[in-house]
């Protein structure tokens, strides 16, 4: 089923579009409370909440559906794993640390932009490489690439980084960076 067709389903009150979802995201959904100190009774806990949020927002009529529903799907269940973390911080009288949930989103956030970067080509993939992630000087960048000088390594690290930047927005929205 496409997404505009369990939506009609949905909204029409047919139950079978919501097996159908909890059957093909299942794993997706529940791998992120269980790669997050969750248990698998909690994130089907966590999975089966949200689809009744999903589909209580569809039945309402006031869902603007902006990304997949899988996309949208995973940032509920997200949303509502990191309420229940907090929520067992809170009766464990813990001091919050940094959640493990950051972590998670830093890696997935990561992988997305390298993927992009891949596909910028080997000089920008190179100089955002070199700059970003190993910390490199322009003017070590422009010495070990060849270039005439600072001055142009920087330019195209500003050209490289907006085409990077280009890339990601055409290829994802805010809440596929989770997907």
């Amino acid at each position: 089923m496409k997404d505009g067709e369990i939506l009609a389903a949905i909204s029409k009150g047919e139950e079978s579009a919501l097996d159908y979802l909890y059957k093909k995201y299942y794993r997706m959904m529940t791998k992120i409370v269980i790669s997050n100190s969750g248990s698998e009774q909690e994130a089907k806990d966590i999975y089966q909440d949200a689809l009744i949020v999903f589909w209580q927002k569809v039945m309402s009529g006031n869902l603007v559906l902006t990304s997949k529903i899988s996309t949208y799907i995973y940032s509920i269940c997200l949303n509502l794993w990191r309420k229940e973390l907090d929520r067992k911080s809170r009766i464990s009288g813990e001091e919050k640390d940094t959640p493990v949930y950051m972590d998670f989103e830093r890696e997935e956030r990561k992988k997305i932009i390298n993927q992009c970067i891949n596909e910028l080509g080997d000089t920008c993939n190179k100089i955002l490489t070199y700059f970003y992630f190993d910390g490199m000087s322009m003017s070590d960048i422009a010495e070990r690439l060849g270039f005439a000088n600072t001055d142009t390594a920087k330019t195209k690290k500003y050209k490289c980084k907006k085409r990077l930047d280009n890339l990601v927005r055409s290829k994802y929205s805010a809440s596929d960076f989770l997907d």
